[in-house]
């Protein structure tokens, strides 16, 4: 059986706006790849949560598969299927599924790819999308998909990232990972380390920049410190190691800080992290994915929270994979689904990071 690599991170994508009139805020969870864990993170989350008295989600998937996941814990929840939002009710037992039926006949097998489960898989994140661009839900909350199964059911999408832009007709979408004190704002994300490089430019390093300080400032951060990482060791040592802080990361900052912007840098990125944690800077703008990421997942695996810029509604989700080698055995942390279900609930009611 094939392993897949497990990471936890959450992805968000902001809307500072509460689009509810009740104080209550309604978060859709899609369930993710059923053959992975997220069925089990998703119900072992809603469990947690029903336990705190905490406002639960409704999920997005099958209801054969949700079943089988509340099957392996104890708890008193009932699972009640949907066919419009319109159905969700206040009972405080009650997980409502909204369900298509179109997947209730199909086995889905832990730890395994497949068409169906990429398909299936992929539509319920367009329908929680849809749902937001009409502003019938005030969040996303997704489990993990898996990219393989999507690119066996012949997808051109990558993630959900992909179908957020396509969706919301965007134009810029950046992945800001956050644990604790420590924020890592990217400039890039599924591209190669070569084609990651390229892609610091000037004009891409200060569209990043501006993203990052006009989202902070919604969040309630009025002067953000920003740090921007070096791309290369050292911040290049003055040119000795490079040249791309000289020539494209530096003009960024400059023009930046011209509008006023506190921001600083470029930073080596052995030492701003550090920094960061320790309250230098209220968000890390780093050059590529593993920049980020790896700092982030160190300081905090289980916590770590993910936040997409650049798009017009709220979306958190776990990042970490379909963990396949461990579906099934009731063994997976939920930990990364509940903190994306209370951000999100965070955000779509009050707007605070």
């Amino acid at each position: 059986m094939k392993k897949v690599v497990r990471s936890v991170t959450v992805v968000v994508i902001l809307n500072v706006k509460n689009l509810n009139n009740n104080n209550k805020s309604k978060i859709a969870m899609t369930l993710g790849d059923p053959s992975g864990i997220g069925p089990e993170v998703v119900a072992k989350s809603i469990q947690h949560l029903s336990n705190k008295g905490d406002e639960l989600p409704f999920i997005i998937g099958d209801t054969n598969t949700v079943n089988d996941a509340f099957s392996n814990l104890d708890t008193d929840i009932q699972v009640k299927k949907i066919k419009n939002v319109s159905e969700i009710g206040s009972e405080s037992k009650s997980i409502f599924v909204l369900d298509n039926e179109k997947y209730s006949d199909k086995n889905f097998i832990k730890g395994e790819n497949s068409v169906d489960a990429g398909i299936a898989s992929h539509e319920w994140v367009e329908i929680a999308t849809d749902l937001a661009i009409q502003n019938k839900v005030d969040a996303i909350c997704t489990a993990p998909i898996n990219k393989e199964s999507w690119q066996l059911a012949k997808f051109k999408d990558i993630g959900h990232q992909e179908i957020f832009k396509r969706k919301s007709n965007s134009n810029y979408v950046a992945t800001m990972l956050v644990s604790g004190k420590l924020r890592c704002m990217h400039l890039s994300t599924h591209l190669s380390l070569s084609k990651a490089c390229d892609y610091v430019t000037t004009e891409n390093v200060e569209r990043a920049i501006r993203l990052t300080q006009k989202h902070f400032v919604e969040w309630g951060f009025p002067k953000p410190r920003i740090g921007v990482a070096a791309l290369n060791p050292h911040a290049s040592d003055g040119g000795l190691i490079g040249n791309t802080e000289q020539e494209e990361i530096l003009p960024a900052i400059i023009n930046c800080k011209k509008d006023g912007f506190n921001v600083t840098g470029p930073h080596p990125a052995d030492s701003v992290f550090y920094d960061a944690i320790n309250d230098k800077y209220d968000v890390v703008v780093v050059m590529y994915h593993d920049q980020g990421h790896i700092p982030i997942k160190v300081y905090g695996f289980e916590q770590s929270i993910s936040v997409n810029l650049g798009i017009p509604f709220i979306r958190t989700s776990v990042d970490h994979g379909t963990a396949f080698d461990i579906a099934g055995k009731n063994i997976a942390d939920p930990t990364s689904m509940i903190e994306a279900i209370t951000l999100a609930n965070s955000l779509a009611y009050d707007s605070e990071l």
